[in-house]
């Protein structure tokens, strides 16, 4: 979605308002495509003494799977991002300036950015998920497993003096 600023660009206190979304079903992340609905975009580029600001929020739910579980669960996420656009740069090394190209801005690339950026390294079906017991596999979520607890012969000895009390 490309949004032409140059009405705002030249105007203080003008604001441009937009909405769309986008399909990003294509996406890949760790073997998996795990959008599978549409994101939906909104926001709103701001001149405010005539700096150009673009804020928005970017939001889907995600078709994700327990890191600790294995269990399928769907994850709902919103990221903000904003930055400031520019018709050219003075400082080379900022990154939160975006360079305009002829009053135009590519909405949906950043939005697109910002959800890549914005994504879990580590995805969990809830903050207290117990995992799967590394011995029978069993989902520790759904109560304890079978197997029988094992001492390590390094703590032998002690185990021996707790069943002396």
């Amino acid at each position: 979605m490309v949004l032409d600023v140059t009405h705002v660009l030249r105007t203080p206190g003008e604001r441009l308002p937009f909405q769309f979304s986008l399909d990003l079903s294509d996406m890949e992340f760790s073997g998996r495509r795990p959008i599978s609905r549409p994101v939906a975009v909104e926001g709103e580029v701001c001149n405010s003494a005539d700096v150009l600001t673009l804020s928005m929020t970017v939001s889907t739910t995600l078709d994700a799977v327990c890191d600790r579980c294995g269990k399928a669960f769907l994850q709902e996420k919103t990221i903000s991002y904003s930055c400031m656009l520019a018709e050219e740069l003075q400082n080379e090394d900022n990154d939160d300036i975006v360079l305009l190209e002829s009053g135009r801005v590519d909405a949906g690339e950043l939005a697109r950015t910002a959800l890549i950026l914005g994504m879990d390294t580590k995805t969990l079906c809830s903050e207290d998920c117990k995992g799967l017991c590394p011995r029978c596999g069993a989902n520790l979520n759904d109560g304890p497993c079978g197997c029988k607890r094992e001492v390590d012969p390094r703590l032998a000895v002690l185990a021996k003096l707790l069943e002396n009390k």
